[in-house]
């Protein structure tokens, strides 16, 4: 891996070339997903099928688009059983920790009649959209619809893309069995996404999306977002790792290189305070490619968006850090809990040489959906609040409001909405 000072200059660098990877860039793909998006919404079932054969190469029809029991009993078979139990003790985990997320609705009550609060309401229906074929991955199933069904949604619905045979990945199956999908359908790309944003004849119209996918899903979601909600607009997958001279090199190699095998946008990214780490870890990790099944992948990787930064100090290192704001940040310091205070923005914090980036992925039970290309500066993973409606309660007395309705009148007034002001001055008419 290339190692590089870390600068002003340097850091704007790796920033700008970071950007480049967003679903916002890439808007020559635009129009056709508009034109698919379009042809859902006024064919419904008609063009949907239509879509799925030219992509996915199978015909569906409306007897054979919802996955049966029978196929997801068939896909149990087909699992390793230590596998299967390995799922459901992540799923185990990942309820865990997002039940402490609940919250309850509260009030706040006056002498003069005033009470004031918020009612939490999960969201009706919920559709997950999971990527098909060798992208298929069971622990996203389990990150998607967990949070929601502890967030109290009764109808979760997933779509992904079927093979030419018409199969489902039995992970995939497996995985929503487990976590508790009422519904699967063999629908996938931007034409899975209209399908569930407007509704077809198969297909119910949800009320929000979430799952990844590739670009054409990823700007479908974008564009369909006011008719229903959304989680994010995904980029591709990154870890920033912040070390000392403390931290192991091998471990540092074998880090970076977990978030460079995803594709060949993914972003590996070392900075440390220690010469003598980062030509270590830069050794490491030419040894650990050349045995790597993705090394083809990995090797684009990182000659794109890989970097080791060496930084003069640990403050320097850490302001890089929060102007990164990686998905995937570890912390390798001699205390790296005390590194951590000074992070402001992260996806995902792991601490220490023994909480490795795929502890989250797998199996810890925080969410692994999380915020990328920067936009962890603003965004949050996916937890269960994403999967419940917040309303307002307001309910005066008429002595609570005969205080105040002459301040009301004004504030309104003084905004040209004379409506508004007689909405309360006609309480108190004589």
């Amino acid at each position: 891996m290339r190692i590089v000072e870390l600068t002003e200059g340097t850091r704007k660098n790796v920033l700008n070339d970071l950007l480049k990877r967003s679903p916002n860039n890439y808007s020559e793909y635009e129009g056709t997903v508009n034109e698919i998006l379009t042809a859902v919404k006024t064919g419904g079932d008609k063009a949907l099928f239509e879509y799925t054969l030219k992509f996915d190469k199978y015909r569906l029809t409306p007897e054979n688009i919802r996955v049966t029991a029978e196929e997801i009993r068939e896909a149990y078979d087909q699992m390793d059983p230590a596998l299967v139990e390995v799922i459901r003790k992540s799923a185990a985990n990942i309820r865990a920790f997002h039940e402490k997320q609940l919250r309850n609705s509260w009030f706040d009550s006056k002498e003069d009649g005033t009470i004031l609060g918020i009612r939490f309401t999960p969201i009706g229906r919920v559709g997950v959209y999971v990527p098909g074929g060798k992208a298929a991955y069971p622990s996203s199933v389990l990150m998607n619809v967990v949070p929601a069904t502890v967030a109290g949604v009764r109808d979760i619905i997933m779509t992904t893309p079927p093979g030419a045979d018409g199969k489902v990945n039995p992970g995939t199956l497996v995985a929503a069995d487990i976590a508790g999908v009422g519904a699967i359908y063999k629908a996938g790309g931007a034409q899975a996404i209209a399908a569930m944003a407007y509704g077809t004849e198969s297909v119910p119209k949800v009320d929000k999306i979430t799952g990844p996918g590739n670009i054409f899903v990823a700007l479908a979601k974008k564009a369909v977002y006011g008719h229903v909600s959304i989680d994010s607009i995904a980029g591709p997958s990154e870890i920033l790792v912040l070390a000392d001279e403390t931290a192991n090199p091998r471990y540092v190699a074998a880090d970076l290189l977990s978030q460079a095998e995803h594709d060949e946008l993914a972003s590996a990214i070392l900075i440390t305070t220690s010469r003598e780490l980062a030509e270590r870890v830069s050794e490491e990790v030419d040894g650990f490619v050349k045995q790597l099944s993705r090394r083809a992948i990995i090797e684009k990787s990182l000659d794109n968006y890989g970097y080791i930064l060496l930084a003069e100090n640990m403050e320097d290192a850490i302001d890089a850090a929060n102007d990164i704001a990686s998905e995937h940040l570890e912390i390798l310091t001699a205390n790296p809990f005390d590194t951590m205070t000074r992070i402001k923005n992260a996806g995902a914090i792991f601490l220490g040489e023994y909480s490795s980036e795929p502890l989250g992925d797998y199996f810890a039970g925080p969410n692994h959906i999380l915020p990328t290309n920067g936009t962890a500066k603003f965004f949050s993973p996916v937890n269960v609040d994403d999967f419940v409606k917040k309303t307002s309660i307001i309910s005066y007395s008429r002595e609570a409001l005969q205080a105040v309705h002459k301040d009301i009148e004004l504030f309104a007034e003084s905004e040209g909405l004379t409506a508004h002001a007689g909405s309360i001055r006609v309480r108190f008419e004589e």
